[in-house]
């Protein structure tokens, strides 16, 4: 879609219409680089919604319930949060780093990011996505 007086601006949008925001959230925006071929950071959950764009590079995500997929350079995404695991985000380029920027709306007292631990990895699997 064409925006403002520009005939070349363009906008590209990624739309959740109703995310689940904590009371008293704060706002956090980050940029994270993934080494080329690292498999990124280890299962996990957010206190909050998470959109973010790939700025350079491609990185395999997968959420918990869901296909895996490759998000490229100039492509955004979405998750929820809260009790959702986010499996991966790895650099499918062993050549470039890969970057992507995320804007997430983080729960008061809550850390950010939290890990899972192997014993419940386990216990979740049966909710992981089964090819």
């Amino acid at each position: 879609m064409r925006i403002g007086p520009s005939p070349t601006n363009t906008l590209d949008v990624l739309l959740h219409e109703t995310p689940r925001i904590a009371p008293n959230s704060c706002a956090m925006v980050a940029t994270v680089t993934v080494a080329p071929g690292d498999p990124g950071a280890g299962p996990h959950r957010h206190s909050g919604p998470v959109f973010g764009y790939v700025l350079q590079g491609e990185i395999l995500f997968e959420l918990e319930g869901e296909k895996p997929y490759a998000i490229k350079a100039g492509e955004a995404f979405w998750e929820p949060g809260f009790d959702i695991v986010h499996y991966q985000a790895a650099n499918l380029r062993d050549d470039i780093a890969s970057t992507f920027v995320v804007f997430m709306m983080c729960a008061p007292d809550v850390p950010m990011m939290t890990y899972l631990d192997e014993d419940e990895i386990n216990k979740r699997a049966h909710l992981r996505y089964q090819p």
